[in-house]
């Protein structure tokens, strides 16, 4: 069975903020790289676990794709067939922030 794949509303914003500075230069490149991030989404669905444990976290549950330059940090439920994302982070930032 399928899981879930739920974004935050911080997700959300982060993937907004970024198509939206990408588009101030190249608004096809924006929604071309937008599309991409969320292509990756859709690969949890099957394959929850895809993705590599947190580093500077380390806990099994809390994990992270790469889409160069940003990481999209989501948390597995496995009980709830969930995924849950929680950031689109940009790789240069210091200091992964989850939010509440």
């Amino acid at each position: 069975m399928a899981f879930q794949v739920l974004v935050t509303e911080i997700a959300n914003d982060d993937l907004a903020a970024l198509v939206r500075f990408i588009a101030r230069d190249n608004p096809s490149a924006a929604e071309h790289f937008g599309l991409a991030l969320i292509e990756k989404l859709k690969l949890l669905r099957e394959q929850p676990l895809l993705g590599r444990v947190v580093p500077e976290r380390g806990d099994p549950i809390l994990r992270e794709i790469i889409h160069r330059p940003y990481r999209i940090v989501y948390r597995v439920n496995e009980t709830k067939q969930t995924v849950e994302v929680l950031r689109f982070w940009h790789g240069a930032r210091a200091g992964l922030e989850l939010g509440g």
